[in-house]
């Protein structure tokens, strides 16, 4: 045998093997099903590039609710359904708490309020990076985590998130949301960067102790640029560099434009980092930074604290940046939904104005006797399924889950479109219906596959924050104005833009009517 032919005959051994392996799993331990993949790239061919949590349902119906794929030669668990979803999530809480790393995350934070820093590449060939889609904290593990996590919950729920004190902040910037908005109120306009300028200083004032003008070219500025890597992250050139990290960081492209304007949130978050240091009282902390900056000083002696500098810096980057986008997202796509069911809005207002009227500001006690207007934002959420595939899990040790070993290093996807969507838990799932949240008598009723925010250790640290922000903004803006169409309502296209990681609503242009 020449030796041409032995190369090739070794060739297809080994692909042969490979294959095998990964049918086989980690020593023999029992994968969930899936799909049989090709050697190196794995289910990526077979996969819709457009939106692959589609491929996955359609596999579940063959191999069940709980499936393996490989994307490349990551090793992907799918969690499908909501009973599936909440068995990981919930009863098995801590067995499903690790976070998958992000390649892209991981070079835009420098390593720092993440995973550790000696962290390899060898186990990220995937092709899911959302991670900017929910609040801080999302990638990393073990001690980092349970530390960051606990004392940025503490320390935001002290100055307000979920409390009295932030419904005042959010109730001030509502009447300069009201007036920004007046101020156009004779011409069309897209809202998105209104929006974003709202949430945006809400938690300004959480993180840095004040908020911006909606005439600062910096603000805007940044907000572009946060919209900017959201894109990318969802774009093919993010996918290919999560799954190929190390090469692209050689090569020329979009990528490496957005890391420099990751840099310049960076140096935005580190300048306002530096004006604290140089003003900190002890006695009287003004927001989030004084106080990791007071923890700082406490624990400077300490060679095993994670509250140093550069975790410092990435929370506050990852505050910033999560805190704006995906409550903006889903306020711009609610609007639109108004405007597409004017009748919807009509319903709305006219509840309102029995409850509270147009002068009085909402609070959040409100919320119980606005029945129909609770409805109406839950379902808006639930119909956009803003990341239809939630966040990436991690098996950081073998797990045991409904008869299957998921072995170490698997990537864990819980399918929040499969729960959000799911035939047995909604009506009409595919169609846009407050009635999924109203009983017989018209009262607010809650479901328990209601988690766009996902749910069990991992859930999203700023879910109350979120969901007031959403509730007194859009209640204020209701009081105020009617949405509409500059081409009427049947014009406006309410299917997101699916890029694949997630569900972005369009931009759209519309008519703020003064009432």
């Amino acid at each position: 045998m020449d030796v041409s032919s032995t190369l090739v005959l070794a060739s297809l051994v080994l692909l042969l093997l490979l294959v095998f392996g990964m049918r086989k799993g980690k020593q023999g331990l029992r994968l969930p099903p899936g799909p049989t993949g090709l050697p190196l790239l794995g289910n990526l061919p077979q996969l819709n590039k457009h939106a692959p949590f589609k491929s996955f349902l359609e596999w579940s119906k063959q191999y069940g609710p709980v499936i393996t794929v490989y994307l490349g030669l990551q090793r992907v668990v799918v969690l499908i359904g909501y009973e599936t979803v909440k068995e990981a999530l919930v009863d098995q809480a801590e067995d499903f708490s690790g976070r998958a790393p992000v390649p892209f995350l991981y070079k835009a934070t420098r390593g720092y309020g993440n995973t550790r820093r000696h962290m390899t590449y060898k186990n990220v060939h995937y092709a899911f990076a959302l991670a900017f889609h929910y609040h801080c904290l999302l990638i990393s593990n073990g001690e980092r985590w349970h530390q960051l996590r606990r004392f940025t919950l503490t320390t935001l729920r002290d100055f307000g998130m979920g409390r009295k004190k932030m419904e005042i902040w959010i109730q001030e910037e509502s009447k300069y949301l009201v007036d920004l908005l007046r101020e156009n109120k004779s011409a069309s306009f897209d809202p998105s960067f209104f929006l974003s300028r709202a949430v945006s200083n809400v938690i300004c004032a959480l993180v840095f102790g004040q908020r911006f003008s909606y005439k600062d070219a910096q603000l805007l500025r940044l907000l572009q640029t946060i919209s900017g890597i959201l894109k990318f992250l969802s774009s093919p050139s993010g996918q290919l560099y999560n799954i190929f990290p190390r090469l692209m960081n050689y090569l020329p492209g979009r990528h490496q434009t957005i890391f420099r304007e990751v840099d310049e949130i960076r140096n935005f978050c580190t300048e306002k980092i530096t004006q604290h240091q140089e003003t900190l009282n002890p006695d009287d902390p003004r927001d989030y930074i004084d106080c990791f900056l007071m923890r700082l000083n406490e624990e400077k002696n300490l060679p095993s604290t994670e509250f140093h500098n550069d975790n410092l810096i990435s929370t506050v980057l990852n505050l910033f940046l999560a805190g704006t986008e995906t409550t903006s997202s889903t306020m711009r796509y609610t609007m639109m939904l108004l405007i597409k069911y004017p009748h919807i809005q009509e319903k709305m207002q006219k509840e309102i104005d029995d409850v509270i009227g147009q002068t009085r500001s909402p609070t959040m006690e409100d919320r119980k006797s606005l029945p129909f207007t609770n409805a109406v934002i839950h379902e808006a959420q639930r119909f956009l399924d803003l990341v239809p595939m939630g966040l990436p899990h991690y098996a950081t040790k073998d797990i045991s889950f409904k008869g299957f070993i998921i072995p170490k290093d698997t990537v864990i996807l819980p399918l929040l479109h499969s729960v959000l969507k799911g035939e047995d838990h909604w009506d009409n799932p595919w169609t846009f219906n407050p009635d999924h949240f109203l009983d017989n008598n018209g009262n607010f009723k809650p479901n328990p596959a209601f988690i766009p925010f996902a749910s069990g250790k991992r859930a999203c640290v700023g879910e109350s924050l979120a969901r007031m922000e959403l509730f007194l903004f859009l209640v204020t803006l209701l009081q105020h104005f009617t949405f509409s169409s500059p081409e009427g309502p049947d014009s406006v296209d309410i299917s997101p833009e699916n890029s694949g990681f997630g569900n972005v609503p369009r931009r759209y242009e519309m008519i703020v009517t003064p009432r």
